[in-house]
């Protein structure tokens, strides 16, 4: 890496917490000279603007937390236990804090969705790709047997994204995790039953 590309890279490590807690709204060029100890003129002369700096910072929080979903799921053989793993990481912040302010996917959809087509269209396909994930671990499960036949791999992605947001978002909403364990048992029986 040189130079410029470290110092880009820098501004994204430092600038991605802020845009995954205040959003892109709430997120000042100032909050990013703040945390990165740059000057404006450093900053804009490695992102062409605050839209630049905001779509690097979600593909960086995503990959994080997909970086830390495949270390985990690199431990087990089955694919069972693979798709568990998803229940583990989200399930359990202390143990697995996937970004600073929360799932960089729900965060930037939320906020996103009517305001700003480019980073919403960022979201949408991480989505996208990651019901592709779901498939092809949920696919190889049929392969060898482990799942049913029966099991319709795609219904069962998107039910599975769905149902870990949705946990998310009832215990932030209420401020109580506890709200989310009857998800977290949902997700476990879908996953058992396939």
């Amino acid at each position: 890496m040189n130079k410029a590309e470290r110092t880009r890279q820098f501004i994204i490590e430092k600038a991605a917490p802020i845009f995954n807690t205040k959003g892109y709204a709430g997120t000042s060029l100032s909050d990013m000279t703040e945390s990165t100890g740059l000057t404006k003129g450093s900053i804009y002369g490695n992102f062409a603007d605050k839209d630049e700096v905001a779509l690097a910072c979600f593909e960086y929080n995503h990959k994080m937390v997909r970086e830390a979903i495949s270390n985990e799921m690199a431990q087990f053989p089955s694919y069972r236990d693979k798709l568990l793993v998803y229940v583990e990481v989200y399930s359990n912040p202390r143990k697995y804090p996937l970004q600073h302010g929360g799932c960089p996917l729900l965060n930037t959809t939320i906020e996103a969705d009517d305001t700003h087509p480019r980073l919403r269209a960022l979201a949408g396909e991480a989505v996208v790709k990651w019901k592709e994930r779901l498939v092809d671990l949920i696919e190889a499960g049929k392969a060898i047997k482990e799942f049913k036949k029966t099991t319709d791999p795609a219904r069962t992605a998107i039910t599975m994204i769905a149902l870990l947001e949705g946990m998310i978002f009832v215990s932030r909403a209420t401020g109580d995790p506890a709200n989310g364990k009857a998800v977290i048992e949902s997700i476990r029986n879908l996953i058992h039953e396939l």
